[in-house]
């Protein structure tokens, strides 16, 4: 087998391959190297180098060890069938081109987790039973809990277990392999099994034009920022005192896509500072955020520290600037409170129109859900009905806005396997593409929607979109869509989406019913929301339906209910 080609657009494994995983590490150390050379060091380079004319033996076992839980591994141990030649032959070329280290020093901690209690109780039975006055049938952790104290240097295995102890090898340079992760993905959340251990060629990927502007990483101390903001939130994740991590926090940062990084960091800091009894250092951090949801426990912890004053006035500032949804409803909230404190009147609420409700009593199906029970009674031959819940809209504004959605912007594409930008869900996700998206949205008020939005289907029919589920949008139905529903309609609609993606992608009512042939006024439609015996609206669904409500738009609520045997003919 041979490497992926540099420079060419990388090709996905299939999994019949039983080397699938080695042909998928490739890709990505291919893919590193043609985008992100400039950033390596020339150690780094010389490494990489190496992995490219390593047998496949080796780079095989290379990428299994990389894979697995730590840096040690017992060369007993393994074992991968698939590999051709003998594993000792591949050790020897991994040990001879400095990837692996032979007899290095390991702690208890390591001992214990390499070696099973059968092995280590007969090891250190003697001086668990003379020495220590213990039973040498410990269980394994208090063991090592015993043993570390009496034991807190390193060693290497021949002096914790003998000579006859396994071979055990120490795989190097993994901060490399971290740092070539980083730049494929983009975060290190994910692990290598997300992407070498999956079969990727079962769906199709929108071909994005990559360069050196579009990249996240501008240079390599911006990849030296994310990996000290990742070793922050690792601290913090394994309980350090947030006073101590953060002067570890890189300050304010000129990258956009580091920056919003940085914002969510300094929202978990400010939540372990609170957590942790450090309310003055929660609330210096907070402040530092620009994170939306910092802005809400900001002000909740100024409440409960009774420093009203000064959380009314924040609060009235941030009142009238451009708050979502949710944060409105949270805000209006908090205000209420403090005005109450402040002998101050709050600020009008505007009270949302009523939604209108009817109400069904069907006889219950065996299997279908209440949703299809429902559909199948309203439907007619002159007024189909559709369950899209929120496929439908958002489908459409996937199509329209394609273009946008997929424009090689930095921080938003690292690698040709996408389903979506990966900052979809990042707050300045739509002002990095104001004037592409408002280009979009334009279209609605010529006409020219329609042809945008099927030529797209057409062109781009089985390509992954984050807002499209291509076997629920048909030709059909999305053509009886832009006949029913008018474009000033979903001009609103795709405006209050771009609002706030993470929102309103969801919440939208269970069915669309249409009426195309339709006399007077022509063709239109309306959405229901249906709802079972003790189901309720949720909260991003009620703020749907009061704004269907404001803007005049066709939306109500079916509650159904079961006929009893007693109301059955």
């Amino acid at each position: 087998m041979t490497t992926q080609p540099r420079g060419q657009r990388p090709q996905t494994a299939d999994l019949e391959d039983p080397l699938y995983y080695l042909r998928n590490m490739d890709t990505v150390v291919s893919w590193v190297a043609d985008h992100h050379w400039d950033l390596l060091t020339a150690d780094e380079r010389s490494r990489l180098d190496n992995f490219f004319v390593l047998s496949t033996a080796a780079r095989g076992l290379l990428t299994r060890m990389v894979m697995r839980t730590g840096e040690l591994f017992r060369v007993d141990k393994l074992n991968y069938p698939e590999l051709p030649g003998s594993m000792a032959d591949a050790l020897a070329e991994l040990t001879d081109s400095k990837w692996l280290e032979t007899s290095p020093m390991l702690g208890i901690e390591d001992l214990f987790r390499l070696f099973t209690l059968a092995e280590l109780r007969p090891v250190f039975a003697n001086l668990l039973m003379t020495d220590l006055g213990l039973p040498k049938n410990l269980p394994k952790a208090r063991m090592r809990e015993v043993l570390t104290e009496h034991f807190p240097e390193p060693k290497r295995l021949h002096e914790w277990l003998g000579d006859d102890a396994p071979a055990l090898v120490r795989l190097r340079d993994m901060p490399l392999f971290d740092r070539t992760r980083l730049m494929f993905f983009g975060n290190l959340r994910q692990s290598w099994t997300d992407f070498v251990l999956v079969e990727l060629g079962y769906q199709q990927y929108e071909q994005v034009t990559f360069s050196p502007d579009s990249r996240a990483f501008h240079q390599r101390a911006d990849v030296d920022c994310y990996l000290q903001m990742h070793q922050c939130r690792q601290w913090l994740d394994e309980g350090a005192a947030a006073v101590e991590v953060w002067p570890e926090v890189p300050g304010p940062l000129d990258n956009p896509w580091l920056a919003s990084r940085r914002d969510r960091l300094l929202l978990e800091l400010g939540r372990q500072a609170e957590r942790q009894g450090e309310r003055e250092l929660a609330l210096e951090v907070l402040a530092a955020s620009n994170h939306r949801e910092a802005r809400l426990k900001q002000l909740r912890l100024l409440e409960r520290m009774k420093r009203f004053g000064e959380a009314w006035e924040i609060a009235r500032h941030w009142h009238t600037g451009d708050l979502s949804d949710a944060e409105a409803q949270g805000m209006a909230r908090i205000l209420k409170r403090l005005a109450a404190k402040m002998g101050e009147a709050p600020p009008m609420v505007e009270t949302p129109p009523p939604i209108r409700e009817f109400t069904l009593t069907l006889q219950k199906p065996e299997i279908a859900s209440v949703e299809l029970a429902a559909q199948q009674h309203l439907e007619t031959d002159e007024a189909p009905v559709f369950y899209v819940e929120n496929t439908l809209i958002n489908g459409m504004f996937g199509l329209l806005c394609w273009r946008t959605i997929f424009a090689a912007i930095p921080g938003a594409f690292f690698h040709p396997f996408h389903v979506g930008p990966a900052d979809l869900m990042r707050e300045d996700f739509v002002e990095r593409r104001q004037q592409a998206f408002d280009q979009s949205i334009a279209l609605l008020r010529g006409g020219d929607y329609r042809q945008r939005i099927l030529e797209t289907w057409h062109v781009k029919q089985g390509i992954t979109n984050p807002f499209v589920v291509w076997p629920v949008l048909s030709e059909d139905l999305l053509t009886m869509a832009m006949d029913c529903i008018p474009a000033s309609h979903l001009e609103r609609l795709f405006e209050r989406l771009l609002h706030n993606l993470k929102e309103h992608r969801s919440g939208f009512p269970d069915l669309i019913r249409f009426y195309p042939g339709a006399a007077g006024p022509g063709p239109r439609y309306e959405m229901i929301e249906v709802k079972g015996p003790g189901d309720r609206l949720q909260d991003h669904q009620r703020r749907w339906l009061a704004f269907f409500a404001r803007e005049g738009m066709p939306a109500s609520v079916c509650y159904v209910s079961w006929q009893t045997d007693e109301a059955s003919p």
